[in-house]
């Protein structure tokens, strides 16, 4: 036991000193030390481990990489998988684009770093559709190589009823303390792309599945002229919370819903056709094509309504390649998920 207390004292010993010796640099040069490494991880999460190594160093590194390392909604930057379920800057959008893989049903979330989709950009996450009897489903992953519901990686799922015509989204998280998950049973998909081949089934297991949005398009039994209607309900996450005090809190809270619908779009008689402006951002015309605003919830008698905020814009620019710009309240989850939804068939609605 002495030995032990002796080897224990020396080892806080020994971490003091450390703390004393990095800690003793000027404040200035720590923060520079930290914004480098922010910088040099642009294009990679790998670089991310690096920021936390910076705030492991000690008490004063630590305040310095929550100085420089901003949440999303303050600073726009996509830095660590987290952000990927924190809401998007409040005074612009978050530009992004998704390129899909016909053959493998597979469609892929990148950063726009460059606002040109015509670069690879940052890979953010991977969504596989997969039939299962009257539904489709969509598993959103981080890794290409594994969209099991049973792996690490996994994000959440979309989920579409027989028609096409309504969504739901969960999360593979709680979105706030107390949330209750779904009794929705699925079965892991074969445990990765990789091992598709094997034909290995894994065992039914209860995922992470969170009810965290709906997506209904309106019914046109009657084929009528115009372009499909969206309505999205979301429980959105939380901005209110400091970056400091999010490092340290455990608990999620609650905030309600968000209401959206597409924004009606114009008739150019000259065109012949239905249309919004994207701002450059869309060059195809397509039916998948949408623009999402903040509607009036009709449950909430006190809630305001924004016609002219774009929330999310989806559009076509190449045969498999369509831009996806949000903002808050939404996340790039969420985002990724309402845009899925325009892919798939809708019998009702075409």
């Amino acid at each position: 036991m002495a030995v032990r207390a002796e080897a224990a004292g020396l080892l806080e010993e020994e971490v003091g000193e450390r703390e004393d010796r990095w800690g003793g640099l000027l404040p200035e040069l720590v923060e520079e030390v930290v914004r480098r490494v922010e910088a040099s991880g642009g294009e990679r999460w790998q670089a991310r481990k690096d920021l936390v190594s910076c705030a492991c160093v000690c008490r004063r590194w630590r305040d310095a990489a929550a100085a420089v390392v901003r949440p999303l909604h303050e600073s726009g930057k996509i830095t660590f998988p987290s952000s990927l379920k924190q809401p998007g800057p409040k005074d612009f959008q978050i530009k992004c684009f998704i390129r899909r893989d016909k053959k493998k049903s597979l469609f892929y979330l990148y950063l726009d770093l460059l606002n040109a989709t015509t670069d690879k950009g940052k890979f953010l996450m991977v969504a596989r559709r997969f039939r299962r009897g009257p539904h489709t489903e969509y598993i959103i992953s981080l890794d290409a190589g594994d969209l099991s519901q049973g792996s690490n990686a996994y994000l959440g799922k979309l989920r579409s009823d027989f028609w096409g015509t309504n969504f739901k989204i969960y999360d593979s998280q709680p979105p706030y303390d107390g949330a209750k998950a779904s009794s929705i049973r699925s079965c892991q998909h074969f445990g990765s792309i990789r091992h598709f081949k094997s034909r290995r089934i894994c065992p039914q297991v209860l995922a992470g599945n969170f009810d965290v949005g709906q997506i209904s398009y309106k019914y046109n039994l009657l084929k009528s002229r115009g372009p499909r209607r969206m309505f999205c309900t979301m429980e959105c996450p939380s901005t209110q919370e400091t970056w400091y005090n999010s490092l340290k809190k455990k608990y999620l809270r609650r905030l309600g819903t968000t209401v959206l619908r597409n924004k009606a779009p114009h008739w150019h008689e000259h065109l012949q056709c239905w249309c919004l402006n994207f701002h450059g951002r869309v060059t195809v015309a397509s039916m998948k094509n949408f623009q999402l605003v903040a509607t009036a919830d009709p449950s909430q008698p006190d809630s305001i309504g924004d016609e002219e905020t774009v929330i999310l814009q989806f559009g076509k620019v190449d045969s498999d390649i369509f831009t996806m710009d949000y903002r808050q309240p939404l996340s790039a989850f969420q985002a990724f998920a309402i845009c899925l939804s325009s892919f798939g068939t809708k019998l009702a609605c075409e």
